[in-house]
């Protein structure tokens, strides 16, 4: 039996059986323009692209209908609602929009209690029933991997060096930026479960957790910290019903556990080239408690490789993944400009046959 795209998803999650692997979809916007010129869709035309590619996802997004908080400044993007700044830079294969100036640096606790930020009230939840009706058959989910988010998203305005040296000395000026935030972002997102009750299949937040080689912070300070913060969304998300997926970075599965214990139903990124994160590490350690989205590699055969290397990949990450269920493809992160556009035309057209249970 062929399952809609949502069944798919909802029963992945919960590692129960599918007719074939869930896909997804995320890309930066040089590799994005390629696929699109390729199959004669236009720029602006997102939602074409998503259904060739047979994405079984899709994002609620959340209109803003409240003022400018924060004005534009030459030769900077602003962000018009949380005042975050970014530059453009360049580099070999397009470009990206790289964070700058970190206007809260200083950590002033004046400052940062007057920082003008959005209201729960400021967003059209209204929107969100039109996106449902026109997603009818598709997994619909609330958030993002900065949904929750604390390190990342206070090193937009701070500077990662700032944050982790606040973490490091609990500094009260810091740890109310992270709260106000947080506060906002739990109210905006029960006004989204509210509106759509019943109808949001899974909430994605995130926290980046690990290097390329180990943790970022102590599992105790995690504990102490960003723990009990994080799980105020789960609680929220089971009060309605909702799977969470967290996104984590790097390697993460140190983690995992913590996960576990609080509730999350699926872990998204898995890069497979980061310590402890080999696909079939995680799946024999974790397979019969967590399901699974990402680990297909934006780093290796799919920049530089043949289109037969990159199936071997996929071929491969499906075989273990696949193995008991709860498994849905995505790439670790962005499929970045540097991709072949072969090998991603490649990686798509063979999901359907080679996720398939049989």
């Amino acid at each position: 039996m062929i399952m809609s795209g949502r069944d798919r998803v909802v029963n992945a999650l919960h590692r129960q059986p599918v007719d074939r692997v869930p896909i997804d979809y995320m890309a930066n916007a040089g590799i994005d323009a390629r696929l699109k010129h390729h199959f004669g869709i236009a720029l602006d035309d997102d939602e074409r692209l998503l259904r060739t590619l047979q994405v079984d996802f899709r994002e609620l997004r959340l209109p803003y209908r409240g003022k400018m908080l924060h004005a534009p400044t030459e030769g900077r993007r602003v962000d018009p609602q949380w005042g975050i700044v970014t530059r453009w830079v360049e580099h070999g294969s397009g470009g990206y929009w790289d964070y700058c100036d970190f206007p809260l640096a200083d950590l002033d606790v004046g400052q940062i209690a007057e920082w003008p930020m959005p209201d729960a009230d400021d967003y059209d939840y209204d929107a969100l029933t039109e996106q449902a009706d026109r997603w009818g058959d598709l997994a619909l989910y609330v958030g993002n991997p900065g949904l929750g988010d604390i390190l990342n998203t206070t090193g937009m305005w701070c500077s990662m060096e700032r944050v982790f040296i606040a973490l490091a000395d609990r500094d009260a000026a810091w740890l109310h930026l992270v709260d106000r935030r947080m506060e906002i972002q739990l109210r905006m997102t029960e006004r989204c479960l509210q509106t759509l009750r019943g109808r949001i299949d899974f909430l994605w937040m995130g926290e980046d957790l690990g290097s390329q080689t180990g943790p970022l912070l102590s599992p105790a300070m995690y504990r102490e910290i960003l723990k009990p913060r994080h799980q105020k969304f789960l609680d929220l998300a089971a009060a309605y019903g909702v799977p969470v997926m967290m996104h984590s970075c790097g390697s993460s599965s140190w983690a995992f556990e913590d996960f576990i214990d609080m509730g999350i139903a699926a872990v998204d990124t898995l890069q497979p080239e980061a310590a402890l994160m080999d696909p079939a590490y995680l799946k024999s350690h974790y397979g019969d408690r967590l399901a699974f989205h990402g680990g297909f590699s934006t780093a290796a055969e799919v920049v530089d490789g043949s289109v037969e290397e990159v199936l071997r990949s996929l071929h491969a990450l499906l075989d273990t993944m696949m193995e008991g269920g709860g498994y849905l493809f995505s790439p670790t992160h962005l499929w970045q400009d540097n991709s072949r556009l072969e090998n991603v035309l490649a990686v798509y057209r063979e999901l359907p046959r080679l996720g398939a249970y049989r």
